[in-house]
């Protein structure tokens, strides 16, 4: 169930702000913000993680076309690896607030963090994914936008499943490092990768998630 968060009556333009993408072995972690028309609801707004991709891909399209504004902000592997994977997060949804064509005068972030530096003032949110229908919103763009990248990486870098997982450290993933090699799409950072560099083994010690 969605609510209204605190008293925002002063703030005109209210942008949600949400991630995806912390968990993968490979990509960009990406961000999305949102400012919603409320003139424009859209009815079925949810966690991304709780929607189907075709409730996803329909919502998706519904925000670009509906929301006052939108963008998405990235942060690629190289990024992850120096800055560590939090620390990208943050820069990745800094810079979607930043690259809104509406400079907002709040923005709801989803978690426990705020990215430093924000143009506005900021709240951070536990579970606002769930909560707060522009944060919904954001989770959306931010998943839409990362899966159909990862379905283009896998056309470049086949033999990884990277359109089944996305990325993410399944079995499957892990035994294709292993056999094929580390990319440069790969966090080196992460563990099961780093091991790959190393010469280690890495099918010995994996889980599928």
């Amino acid at each position: 169930m969605q609510r209204t968060i605190g008293n925002i009556t002063h703030a005109r333009f209210v942008a949600g702000v949400d991630e995806v993408g912390r968990g993968p072995l490979a990509g960009a972690v990406i961000a999305a913000a949102v400012i919603l028309d409320p003139t424009h609801p859209i009815e079925g707004l949810a966690d991304s993680k709780q929607l189907s991709e075709k409730q996803r891909d329909r919502l998706y399209q519904e925000i670009c076309r509906n929301a006052l504004a939108w963008n998405v902000g990235r942060a690629e592997v190289e990024e992850i690896d120096r800055l560590n994977i939090l620390n990208a997060s943050l820069l990745a949804m800094k810079r979607a607030v930043d690259g809104l064509k509406i400079k907002p005068d709040l923005a709801l972030v989803d978690g426990n963090r705020v990215p430093d530096g924000l143009p506005c003032s900021a709240r951070s949110i536990v579970k606002g994914d769930s909560l707060v229908a522009a944060i919904s919103a954001a989770s959306i763009v931010a998943k839409v936008f990362r899966d159909r990248e990862m379905l283009v990486l896998d056309t470049t870098y086949p033999g990884y499943g990277l359109a089944r997982h996305k990325g993410y450290p399944t079995k499957s993933h892990i035994a294709a490092i292993g056999k094929l090699g580390v990319t440069p799409i790969h966090r080196r950072s992460f563990r099961p990768v780093k091991q790959a560099l190393t010469g280690y083994n890495v099918s010995q010690s994996i889980k599928e998630v």
